[in-house]
């Protein structure tokens, strides 16, 4: 049944793809597609809007959103993954006689969604873990069917865990005392314990190249070290105790950590680690927003006839289970994140998007107040009436101001906060790109006019503009683009976004800007090898192809 109401929803978008195609080339959404912005890029182009959940547009702007939290409040320092126990009792005891839970998925997605409002409860509002002033969180669906859940969470300054023994206070990866602690034991034992694998179980799913993936066991380790651009390695001392785990007997070395709080309530898999040491967080980001289980393989490439067609890609790669199907169904929210994020779109001057009934008559749509009217043209009347306001950018207006859709007006903030995030451009995009330079740098403009104008001339484009600012020096601007995106794109965008730039940008220190940004345009490349030229190489290599 869910796969009917899916299809018919992908029905019509593709019924309606000059509307969402109008949306892409406008400015309202993102420049996500490698650069392409112009249909003639491709043969044809059926697009999945981010407008619909969980596919990879909404993802990417899911994930966008995030490293848009990261960029105001830093680096998350806690993640927790929790997963679905077939076992509870909220579920053994509404199934039926020789039923067991995968034969009511309805209970299961009921039960987990009951307990994942109580662990947002325990740790938001209750603060078990201390004082949370941002995070996001992710509902997945493994391939077996048991729905998980991942944690990123961003603590108050006060809260921050900066020490090993601050972590030894949250997080154990030690059997408890079994005397002491019989019922914590057994949930330990049960839900906590990795493998066995390696030579005590060379066939078990986590191994890779006669390897565990996840490195169990770990070895002992007398206190709690704070990692180098990784999780910590964790206390482990090797005091004796012992647990029976499918037939082996496996030690403190093989204890995934956990919160003995949070383990002991909820009798599921929590896994609790620190996150605040690792460097490269988008990659933490990206692992949440990777999408759901689904079949893998190349979509680099159109078709024979050179079309690109997104939404039977997602069909084709979808994998739905039963307590996906209910979850949906159900209308439970797949994801989530706080403060929420306000994307502002960008575009040139009468290029915004304008909404109207297909029987409309057009002179009346273009003659109504609300047609000429978008976020940006009411953010520069905003600070033509608010001069209070004009030291104020694009970007963090909604912090300052709330915008109410219908009447299309930016209205003074009276509560909450939100964060606000321009929507990307390519440097291949030319003029939009630079206007969204202009509007990262200079406030209180009351016109796109007036943003062309500097000391009374008024600039033919918006480059020149930035030029006369200082925005455009030799290559400032390139390297701002640059370090933008490394916050959240992985290192082939980055090297596609470097090419790009060769290709359509004039650069004078093509070298300056391959060196300040080579590390992480060859983060994945330097995970397999070892030689620093070896890595360059590769890169080299791969941006040449592109071009």
């Amino acid at each position: 049944m869910y796969i009917k109401i899916e299809s018919c929803r992908l029905r019509w978008y593709r019924k309606n793809q000059t509307q969402i195609r109008a949306d892409l080339y406008k400015g309202v959404v993102d420049a996500i597609t490698s650069g392409e912005t112009r249909a003639s890029a491709v043969g044809v182009r059926i697009v999945l809007p981010g407008t619909y959940p969980g596919g990879d547009r909404d993802m990417k702007k899911r994930h966008m959103d995030a490293m848009a939290i990261v960029h105001t409040y830093g680096k998350p320092d806690i993640f927790l993954t929790m997963t679905c126990n077939p076992k509870w009792e909220e579920i053994t005891n509404e199934l039926l006689p020789a039923q067991t839970a995968q034969d009511r998925p309805d209970i299961v997605a009921r039960v987990f969604y009951g307990k994942l409002e109580a662990m947002k409860d325990m740790l938001l509002k209750k603060m078990v873990l201390g004082v949370v002033v941002a995070y996001v969180y992710v509902v997945e669906f493994q391939k077996r069917g048991l729905p998980h859940a991942h944690f990123l969470l961003i603590m108050d300054s006060t809260y921050k865990l900066l020490v090993p023994e601050q972590y030894d206070r949250l997080i154990s990866a030690e059997l408890p005392d079994k005397q002491k602690y019989p019922e914590l034991y057994a949930m330990v034992v049960k839900h906590m314990m990795h493998g066995p694998c390696g030579a005590l179980n060379p066939k078990n799913v986590c191994m890779q190249d006669n390897e565990c993936k996840c490195r169990y066991p770990r070895p002992f380790n007398e206190n709690t070290i704070q990692g180098k651009d990784s999780y910590p390695v964790y206390r482990r001392r090797d005091d004796g105790r012992r647990a029976k785990v499918q037939g082996k007997m496996l030690d403190n070395r093989w204890v995934v950590p956990y919160n003995p709080y949070l383990l002991r309530m909820f009798n599921c898999h929590i896994n609790v680690e620190v996150c605040s040491s690792i460097k490269v967080v988008k990659y933490i980001y990206k692992y949440i927003y990777k999408g759901h289980d689904k079949a893998s393989f190349s979509i680099d490439q159109p078709d024979a006839d050179g079309n690109i067609d997104e939404i039977k890609r997602y069909v084709d790669a979808r994998w739905v289970t039963p307590p996906e199907a209910m979850w949906r169904i159900f209308g439970f929210p797949l994801c989530a994140n706080y403060p929420p994020v306000l994307q502002l779109p960008l575009h040139l001057p009468n290029m915004h998007r304008v909404a109207f009934n297909a029987q409309a008559d057009l002179k009346n749509v273009v003659s109504s107040e609300n047609a000429s009217k978008s976020m940006l043209t009411e953010y520069f009347k905003a600070n033509e009436l608010h001069p209070w306001a004009r030291h104020i950018l694009y970007k963090d207006f909604p912090g300052s101001f709330t915008w109410e859709k219908k009447k299309k007006i930016w209205k003074r903030r009276v509560e909450r906060f939100q964060l606000g995030r321009i929507v990307s451009a390519n440097p291949a995009e030319g003029e939009r790109y630079y206007l969204r330079v202009l509007l990262n740098h200079v406030p209180g403009k009351t016109s796109f006019e007036d943003l062309l104008t500097v000391d009374g001339v008024v600039c033919g484009s918006f480059r020149e503009s930035g030029e006369r600012l200082g925005l455009i020096e030799a290559d400032n601007t390139l390297d701002d683009c640059l370090t933008e995106a490394e916050q959240w794109a992985m290192p082939c965008s980055l090297r596609r976004l470097f090419a790009t730039i060769l290709v359509h940008c004039e650069l004078g220190d093509v070298r300056g800007l391959w060196d300040r940004h080579l590390e992480p345009m060859s983060d994945d490349y330097r995970r397999t090898r070892t030689s620093p030229n070896e890595v360059e190489q590769m890169v080299l290599l791969d941006i040449r192809g592109m071009l």
